[in-house]
């Protein structure tokens, strides 16, 4: 058997530095301070509180890398641990709520301005945990945005039925925009919404009764060629619409969705240009989304 570094000798000439030809000094230093400027320029931040789902495609995973995606540098604190992937969910596993609060603090010691969005939050303690330091910390926090996990794509449940009143809790404490698909705005507007006309009445009942902007989600209405989503901010509102995307079944949506506006206001953007920013993001993912054997996943670098 060889001793390592028997071949030390040949191993240099293979790892010497390559000659960089072609380059004045003057590009050079252009390179040399557009990397300093890099360096220097202010880290974009954003926190997500979700739970982690083992197939990558939703959650923290999908948070996380629609950060990246953004050029945000992501932080998360996990709030539950899911077995599942876009055909079903297996398990559900809760962090007790005193390891959320935990992970919240870490995350924001030492921070300022850091833009931060929920995801599935599961039962009424750790609703009450995140609500906490939410509080506690909310000097830190730039903006919060809510997207009211309730039930998963694939059916099942993903939001305790004793925890819904504390969900609402926090929406109308804390929330700057909450992104309800129709199931959850439903819910939150305590009717029936079926129609583009239902979804701009619910908005409007959703802002007024929870005090803040509402990006309600149309993707499942039925018999329509557009994908129409609806934002109102307590005063004005606009229609956010794009092609609907036949032969894609997968979960995230939500999740990227929200995380894309998240990753906007980290970048300072004001909300209603975040949000149709993410509109186009969230619309290229589900067309490019990845095509495995038995299940597809969306594309966070599309």
């Amino acid at each position: 058997m060889a001793r390592i570094g028997a071949n030390r000798g040949s191993n240099k000439e293979r790892f010497k530095s390559p000659k960089i030809t072609g380059m004045t000094s003057q590009k050079m230093k252009k390179v040399e301070l557009d990397a300093r400027r890099q360096q220097a320029a202010p880290t974009h931040v954003a926190l997500t509180l979700a739970g982690s789902d083992c197939s990558g495609g939703a959650g923290l995973e999908a948070d996380l890398k629609t950060f990246h995606a953004h050029h945000v540098y992501g932080m998360a604190a996990v709030t539950c641990v899911v077995a599942e992937n876009p055909r079903h969910v297996v398990s559900i596993h809760p962090v007790p709520a005193r390891r959320v609060r935990e992970q919240i603090a870490c995350c924001l010691q030492g921070m300022k301005r850091v833009a931060v969005k929920t995801g599935m939050l599961y039962s009424e303690p750790i609703i009450g945990a995140c609500s906490l330091e939410i509080s506690n910390l909310q000097s830190q926090i730039s903006n919060l945005i809510i997207d009211p996990v309730m039930v998963a794509t694939s059916g099942k449940r993903l939001l305790q039925p004793k925890a819904i009143r504390a969900l609402k809790n926090l929406i109308e404490a804390h929330a700057d925009l909450v992104t309800p698909n129709l199931d959850e705005a439903e819910i939150l507007a305590e009717r029936t919404i079926r129609t583009e006309s239902h979804m701009v009445a619910g908005a409007a009942i959703i802002a007024e009764r929870f005090c803040c902007a509402v990006l309600l989600k149309g993707g499942h209405l039925k018999n329509l060629r557009e994908a129409a989503d609806f934002f109102w901010n307590g005063r004005d509102g606009f229609w956010l619409k794009s092609p609907r995307i036949r032969g894609v079944k997968t979960h995230g949506t939500g999740c990227t969705y929200s995380a894309a506006i998240t990753a906007h206001l980290a970048r300072g953007l004001p909300l209603e240009e975040s949000v149709r920013r993410a509109k186009r993001f969230i619309t290229k993912a589900i067309r490019d989304s990845h095509r495995f054997t038995s299940w597809m996943a969306l594309n966070h670098n599309a």
